[in-house]
């Protein structure tokens, strides 16, 4: 199993949660980590400054198409970030975990 990281955001926890655990119930995510962050971004010309909730999301490269597809369809934002992080090495114990979660 190659395990990757999908980090995305979301507007707020209650969003965040929903989509998640959707995603764990549906098995496409192992899990993720939730943490509300300041974000800083321009809309329409201007900075805007807002509160927003990342995600860390843990699965393996057989599930990023599924992945990208549920969220895309789940997501309030009309583009959502979806930011694939490769993970070179990590213990063989959280692997067999996650296999077992995967199915």
């Amino acid at each position: 199993m190659e395990m990757i990281l999908v980090y995305t955001t979301f507007p707020d926890r209650e969003t965040a949660r929903r989509i998640v655990g959707e995603l764990v119930k549906k098995r496409i995510i192992a899990c993720a980590n939730l943490r509300e962050h300041d974000a800083i971004y321009i809309e329409n010309g201007d900075v805007i400054e807002r509160k927003e909730i990342g995600a860390l999301i843990k699965t393996e490269v057989g599930k990023w198409k599924e992945l990208k597809e549920e969220i895309r369809r789940m997501h309030p934002y009309e583009t959502p970030l979806l930011m694939r992080i490769d993970v070179d090495r990590v213990n063989h114990e959280y692997i067999e975990w996650m296999k077992k979660v995967l199915g």
